[in-house]
């Protein structure tokens, strides 16, 4: 019987709980936002008779991210032997693409969503009803479809626990709060330092995402050096210990990681955070573009 690539411990719950928190409430913001905007103009605009067209559009959206998360993690969960180890690795290979062209696109979208939906919108009210519905499904759908997709690739090492999943619809929970609490102006947060440590964050969560696709794949044998450790340091480094469970819950990092995993774990690091990290500034025509290395961080 082919052991799963972390067959190891399983994380611990608080673990499980933190990192799918996480997406919960970073994804959960992206989504809040975009409703919020949708929202406020069609209040502003004295449209309020499309709001219900935006709610159908929204609730289609998560009911289409639900069946397509359950989809893809219960029937992977019926999948053992090699072919579990291979969909786990594409499945993770894929969520590292997905949460990499995430941060990166808000790195630099993040100015320009709220004028460019209002537009979408505003030409969506001339069209009718079934425009509004479209444009709300698509905007919220995006997001949930990245966020289901992620978490697939993320919960792969929980064993089949349902931990992950709950820490997520409770970090989607606090993002919704805090969306109320912000469109009735209860609360006030910096966008721009809320999505540049969570976006870290996550760039180094995906790290570890890559790393345990890897090793799957080589479990697989679709790629090689299975056999080839990095180092070993299981011997004073237990992976059952509290911080062992932590590690690998949150980062994916386990104490005999092959030689492939180290390198795929570096090369992201180095070219991705980077990327992430340098400053945007307002191009000429109002949009955003990367800043030169001598220019200051934008506020």
């Amino acid at each position: 019987m082919v052991e799963r690539a972390f067959a190891s411990d399983a994380p611990s719950v608080a673990a499980q709980l933190f990192g799918s928190g996480l997406i919960g409430v970073r994804e959960g913001l992206e989504t809040g936002i975009v409703v919020m905007i949708l929202v406020a103009f069609l209040v502003k605009s004295q449209r309020r008779d499309a709001l219900k067209w935006v709610t159908l559009g929204v609730g289609a959206a998560v009911v289409m991210v639900a069946v397509i998360f359950a989809g893809v993690h219960f029937g992977t969960s019926t999948i053992t032997g090699l072919a579990a180890e291979l969909i786990a690795g594409l499945a993770s290979l894929a969520a590292v693409v997905i949460v990499t062209w995430m941060v990166l696109w808000m790195r630099t979208a993040a100015r320009s969503i709220s004028s460019g939906l209002r537009a979408d919108l505003a030409r969506a009210l001339h069209l009718g009803p079934a425009a509004v519905v479209s444009l709300a499904f698509l905007a919220v759908g995006r997001e949930g479809v990245e966020t289901a997709l992620l978490m697939v690739g993320y919960a792969e090492n929980a064993s089949g626990s349902q931990w992950p999943l709950i820490g997520l619809l409770g970090g989607i929970a606090v993002a919704a709060a805090l969306t109320v609490a912000m469109y009735l102006g209860a609360v006030r947060i910096d966008f721009g330092t809320f999505f540049r440590y969570t976006g870290a964050l996550l760039i180094v969560v995906a790290a570890g995402i890559l790393a345990y696709g890897v090793r799957a794949l080589q479990t697989a044998n679709w790629l090689p050096g299975d056999s080839r450790n990095a180092y070993d340091i299981t011997s004073r480094y237990s992976m059952s210990s509290w911080y062992g469970t932590e590690a690998q819950g949150i980062f994916n990092f386990r104490a005999d990681p092959t030689v492939l995993q180290v390198c795929a774990w570096v090369l992201y690091v180095v070219v991705v955070l980077p990327l992430f990290l340098r400053p945007v500034v307002a191009g000429p025509g109002g949009g955003d573009r990367p800043a030169p290395a001598s220019a200051a961080p934008s506020k």
